[in-house]
């Protein structure tokens, strides 16, 4: 019921942010309105007709209770500290807890590769060994640590898991058969868009995708408690429906999340998918060209399309939006804050933080 009536004020201050970036306002008066723990079908707040009411299909969910009051954190292990370590990182578990994250998604956490390196570190998502730990960050034993006294705080750890390619130089290159890895007419492994730094895997493979699963399953098997899972769009959605119910069996209270938004990730599969084309929307709305009507038309499209125990993963930033698109106040300016409300409260939603917004940090990493 807390939602319902948030999402009710969220959007009577959306509609507030719009009427003030309008050339031109309504002279009808508005109505008055008064909060009530059922509100009926058709209420007006602010003004705007509402036709959301407690009993829709949108609010309601199935899941397990802490994936519906999920609040996720995710971590840039190298960014947090100074250090860029588990161990400098596990001194903020309990700011952490205490702002009321319960769920810490950690970018990949994986040795990364030498080979077509992108500037001097690398980057995270080309992964040298799915079930080793990046030295910068520390140990194994380091990071079982760090999973264990998130769980003390009743924190939940997830990882994220690049399984649409490796490095070009990971121990899968030179230890596993050529047929792993997509090839040319050459022989030489595929990159795609600009991604130099990558190799891309073979679906058709399944001896590839058994090893793929066995390595999911070490890390689980050590404590974590779900994935992220990159580029899942990207993959054959055939892939998902086999891994996940497999591990699932023996996992039935892990998480899901799948970067994508197609409604075919949730048949069978991911728990949670991303919001792009909502945060594509809250962008046009704190820059005054997008408003209430385009927001309820996002909500009522979003619920017929997707399952309804189905979540959408909202943000106002993210590690990607960060570095290229800029900061959730370069491109939302004063209206971020009532952005970062709607990711809190929109129907379906889970809300994610990224590394500094809590603290508002105002740069690109």
């Amino acid at each position: 019921m807390k939602r319902v009536v948030a999402l009710f004020c969220v959007v009577a201050m959306v509609f507030s942010l719009v009427a003030c970036n309008s050339t031109t306002q309504s002279e009808k008066p508005k109505n008055e309105y008064v909060m009530s723990d059922d509100p009926k079908e058709g209420s007006v707040i602010d003004g705007v007709m509402t036709d959301i009411s407690v009993s829709d299909p949108i609010l309601k969910k199935t899941t397990a209770q802490w994936l519906d009051t999920c609040v996720l954190y995710e971590v840039n292990v190298r960014q947090f500290t100074e250090e860029g370590t588990f161990k400098a990182f596990e001194k903020h578990l309990s700011r952490l807890q205490k702002m009321g994250v319960n769920t810490l998604w950690f970018m990949p956490i994986h040795p990364i590769s030498e080979t077509e390196r992108k500037g001097t570190l690398g980057s995270y998502y080309a992964v040298d060994d799915y079930t080793a730990v990046n030295p910068e960050f520390g140990t194994l034993e380091d990071f079982d640590a760090f999973v264990a006294k998130a769980h003390e705080f009743g924190l939940k750890v997830i990882i994220d898991w690049v399984a649409n390619h490796t490095s070009p130089d990971a121990l899968w290159i030179t230890e596993r058969p050529a047929d792993w890895y997509v090839r040319d007419e050459q022989g030489n492994t595929i990159v795609q868009y600009d991604w130099t730094d990558i190799a891309k895997l073979n679906y058709d493979n399944h001896d590839m995708r058994a090893e793929m699963e066995k390595c999911m399953r070490f890390w689980m098997e050590r404590g974590i408690d779900g994935f992220r899972c990159d580029m899942a769009c990207e993959m054959p959605f055939d892939f998902w429906k086999s891994v996940i119910p497999s591990i699932r069996k023996d996992y039935p209270q892990m998480y899901w999340l799948a970067e994508g938004e197609h409604v075919e990730l949730h048949n069978g599969s991911f728990d949670a998918s991303y919001a792009w084309e909502l945060h594509h929307l809250l962008n046009a709305i704190a820059r005054g060209e997008k408003g209430v009507a385009e927001l309820k038309e996002y909500i009522a499209k979003d619920a017929a399309n997707t399952p309804a125990e189905a979540f959408r993963l909202m943000f106002t930033s993210n590690h990607d939006e960060n570095s290229w698109a800029g900061t959730e106040f370069e491109r939302m300016g004063d209206a971020a804050k009532l952005m970062a409300v709607l990711t809190f409260t929109l129907p379906n939603g889970q809300p994610l933080i990224y590394t500094g917004q809590e603290m508002g940090w105002n740069k690109r990493f």
